[in-house]
């Protein structure tokens, strides 16, 4: 199983990213998780929401953000992981001046259904 970057197009997720789907168990027969690139443009930010069912890590790529994870807000740049348990209400913004790329690996695969958009 292989994708190439140039022909994944994107689409836009339920908490406002813009994501490349990057290996899907939908679309590529791979197993169990989902790989996906998230972009959030400068002065963005992703709807506060929560996957009840899935672990999510977030690696960023490019450019700087703030990543709220539960009650706590903390900067992320280049080389960053963050790990987001099942349940944990998170969002990420955009606070450089380029865009903020991000990998998003998903276990069980990402699934609007498993995307609840909350308050804030």
């Amino acid at each position: 199983m292989k994708t190439s970057y140039a022909l994944v197009p994107p689409y836009v997720t339920k908490d406002g990213s813009v994501i490349r789907e990057l290996m899907h168990p939908a679309v590529h027969g791979n197993a169990a998780q989902s790989l996906a690139e998230a972009t959030v443009e400068p002065a963005s930010a992703t709807a506060l929401h929560r996957h009840p069912a899935t672990e999510e890590l977030y690696h960023v790529l490019e450019g700087t953000g703030a990543m709220t994870l539960g009650g706590e807000t903390f900067a992320v740049g280049p080389g960053d992981t963050v790990c987001i348990p099942p349940g944990t209400a998170h969002r990420i913004a955009n606070t450089g001046p380029g865009p903020l790329r991000v990998l998003c690996c998903c276990v069980p695969a990402y699934a609007h259904d498993d995307t609840e958009l909350l308050p804030g």
